[in-house]
């Protein structure tokens, strides 16, 4: 009997994962099979127009499951949340939106008998004291409320495994790099923001310190990592939602010098505020090593190979 393809909702589907996700999982599965959802509506032009597309407040059950049972999904990819800086400006809306939204999700998975929920962690779980290269399992102390979310959305991840039979998955995802969308005011956002200003000639203003290191990651490994997991089988899984998974750490110095190879007049001056507290309080890297023998995670992109990408698709967009 040939095997019907799952039947995807994406929340926060305009947002910096979810607007290139979605587009991947449609490919993957076809257009018709994938729905993505946002609290606005997208921006005309936006690929995203190009499918099926529903209004959500993933805090308001009712309306998150009369989309799940009109559309028939049985697989939810729950992106909508609140990310580290926009958090700390309005933390009762940030716990609000994060777990009232997963817990929603994990919720009308129990009521619904669905096959998945895929919901992203980060690297925003870990707090002053942990190892520069963090451990798979560590002491979780977060300084953010956005950091608290996560690991309570860890946490929930397991409770509903174990408790209802629910396959909940979740990546801790280190900073993401794209040249398709804007930041979305997370503290990585550096990292982005750096190629704009490279690119279009002007002068970069960096908000944390030169030497602030932090792991990152490339969109297309991103969106690679997230589809890998969706797809390993469940019994081969030491793990639900709180993997680690690696690709390139660097400085902002380092990331810098890369991009002075292609405008070797770029300039940066570092003025750090409070986003520096952040920064400061998470790993150099991640020791990903169950990812990779659990499902064999594997990046495709190291920092010189992305940042050539990087500028090679700005241009053609900016330029």
């Amino acid at each position: 009997m040939k095997k019907e393809p799952k039947r995807i909702l994406v929340t926060g589907a305009c947002g910096q994962i979810g607007s290139e996700l979605t587009i991947a999982l449609r490919k993957k599965y076809g257009t018709d099979n994938v729905v993505a959802s946002d609290l606005y509506e997208p921006q005309k032009g936006s690929p995203i127009e190009n499918g099926l597309f529903e209004k959500l407040d993933v805090t308001n059950f009712e309306n998150f499951e009369q989309i799940v049972k009109r559309h028939n999904i049985d697989t939810i990819v729950h992106l909508a949340a609140l990310l580290s800086v926009v958090g700390e400006n309005n933390p009762t809306k940030c716990w609000n939106v994060n777990i009232g939204g997963t817990l929603n999700a994990f919720n009308i998975g129990v009521k619904h008998n669905l096959l998945q929920i895929f919901v992203p962690s980060s690297i925003a779980v870990w707090g002053p004291g942990i190892p520069k290269i963090a451990p798979q399992d560590g002491i979780l102390k977060p300084r953010t409320m956005y950091g608290v979310t996560k690991v309570t959305i860890e946490l929930l991840g397991d409770y509903y495994f174990n408790k209802f039979g629910l396959d909940c998955r979740g990546i801790r995802y280190p900073g993401i790099i794209s040249s398709e969308t804007p930041p979305g005011g997370g503290t990585t956002d550096y990292a982005v923001e750096i190629f704009y200003k490279a690119v279009k000639g002007e002068k970069f203003i960096c908000f944390v310190n030169e030497d602030t290191r932090l792991p990152m990651m490339y969109m297309p490994d991103c969106i690679k990592a997230a589809l890998d997991l969706m797809d390993a089988p469940i019994d081969k899984l030491t793990h639900h939602c709180d993997y680690n998974v690696g690709a390139m750490s660097f400085d902002v110095k380092s990331l810098a010098n890369e991009i002075r190879k292609y405008y070797p007049n770029f300039e940066i001056e570092y003025r750090p505020d409070h986003r520096q507290q952040i920064a400061d309080s998470w790993p150099d890297d991640v020791d990903d090593s169950i990812a990779r023998q659990d499902w064999g995670w594997q990046p495709d992109y190291d920092m010189p190979k992305m940042v050539i990408d990087m500028i090679e698709k700005l241009r053609n967009k900016l330029i």
